[in-house]
């Protein structure tokens, strides 16, 4: 039997390709998992015929829905239309529900990334009291604890320029206060009428707060 490939299955059965049909049709029902409207499956398709592909990619050729879905049930797997672009549709072997899984693992993959990606800001002035620094600190260790990186930036007016050394003596007390959970990535510096600081999570930090997402999703 013939091993379908990618080229073949575009040139022949049209621009939806497996995985890709598969795989668009699954996003666009997370948020209804026990819907599979837009990816027919099983007694959902409604052809006569179809042209089944094994859960290897091999082409098993046109044959009654009826057969098909036999196969499909003999074998342990679910019978997919993964496009009707062509006469019949094309229909292939696959285990859906741990397809559908894995698509939703990938997914909370992605969020996480994006989660640990995010830039948070803190902006202040150098001339803040005791009260607001501690309000800031307290802002900066529930950033890093939850595994952001940090922007902070020192904003001087007019003949405030000419305090620079004290906003950096600032942004310099808030990396101390917080050597534990951060790291400089970047040193606080002078732009323009701004200084800024950008502090990343320790690696440890970063492990742990991942510790806990995992701990979550599994809830």
């Amino acid at each position: 039997m013939k091993v379908i490939d990618e080229n073949d299955i575009l040139s022949k059965f049209g621009s939806t390709f497996l995985k890709g049909r598969i795989t668009t049709a699954i996003t666009k029902n997370n948020s209804s998992p026990n819907s599979n409207k837009g990816l027919p499956v099983n007694e959902q398709i409604y052809a006569k015929e179809v042209r089944l592909i094994s859960e290897t990619g091999e082409v098993l050729g046109v044959m009654p829905t009826s057969e098909a879905l036999r196969q499909a049930r003999d074998n342990g797997f679910d019978l997919v239309m993964v496009t009707n672009a062509s006469s019949p549709p094309v229909c292939k072997l696959l285990d859906y529900g741990r397809h559908r899984y894995e698509m939703d693992k990938r997914s909370k993959d992605a969020r996480k990334k994006q989660h640990s990606a995010a830039l948070k800001e803190i902006t202040l002035s150098y001339k803040i009291g005791e009260h607001d620094y501690q309000v800031r600190l307290k802002r900066l260790t529930q950033f890093l604890e939850g595994g952001h990186k940090v922007k902070m930036t020192v904003r001087l007016r007019g003949r405030e320029a000419q305090h620079a050394d004290l906003a950096i003596q600032l942004l310099l007390r808030f990396a101390t206060d917080t050597e534990n959970l951060s790291a400089f990535e970047r040193e606080p510096k002078l732009e323009g009428q701004r200084i800024i600081m950008i502090l990343n999570p320790k690696k440890d930090v970063i492990k742990k707060e991942k510790k806990v997402n995992e701990s979550k999703d599994e809830d």
